[in-house]
């Protein structure tokens, strides 16, 4: 073999042992950058996993004080009330009318109260009767009232927007 011959010979092989070496380099940066892929989603799923438990505490909190927030404006609403009737009870007064007259006034406060709240009080005399709102608990046959009209309440009925509180319990003609 010539020297030319070797010369290219080794040169072959150094080509071929460069290539392979540039080969292993991209294999391996192949690699990294597949690690580094996995490794970037797996901290983005481990944030976002964080981000949702934050969030579902922190709504979770919310709703706990939106639920008490709403029950101490309720209270303080119905206080006046309280207080009214206190002073009924602590009145040494044996006069029955002017008893009963501050208890009818507490009563009112108490139904303009439940009003200010949303709460709507049905189920009167002479209304139709409507399953949905009232449970008639007795049922009478008679000729001077209308088929399904109320004749009298047991109960009056409550309710926030179309939330039946509790149905009025009556007694129907017909």
């Amino acid at each position: 073999m010539s020297k030319k011959e070797k010369e290219n010979l080794e040169a072959e092989e150094a080509v071929k042992e460069e290539a392979a070496t540039e080969e292993k380099v991209n294999e391996a940066a192949e690699e990294n950058t597949a690690e580094k892929e996995l490794f970037d989603t797996k901290d983005q799923l481990l944030r976002i996993t964080a981000e949702y438990a934050n969030f579902r505490k922190r709504s979770e909190k919310e709703k706990q004080d939106a639920y008490v927030f709403a029950k101490s404006e309720t209270i303080k609403e119905l206080l006046p009330v309280i207080d009214n009737l206190e002073r009924a009870l602590a009145s040494e007064s044996e006069d029955y009318d002017s008893l009963k007259k501050g208890v009818e006034i507490t009563f009112n406060s108490l139904v303009d109260t439940l009003g200010k709240l949303g709460v709507e009080i049905f189920g009167a005399p002479g209304e139709e009767f409507d399953p949905n709102l009232h449970n008639a608990v007795m049922h009478i046959e008679d000729e001077n009232y209308k088929n399904g009209e109320i004749v009298d309440v047991f109960q009056k009925g409550y309710k926030i927007n179309d939330k039946i509180i509790r149905p009025a319990m009556v007694k129907s003609a017909n």
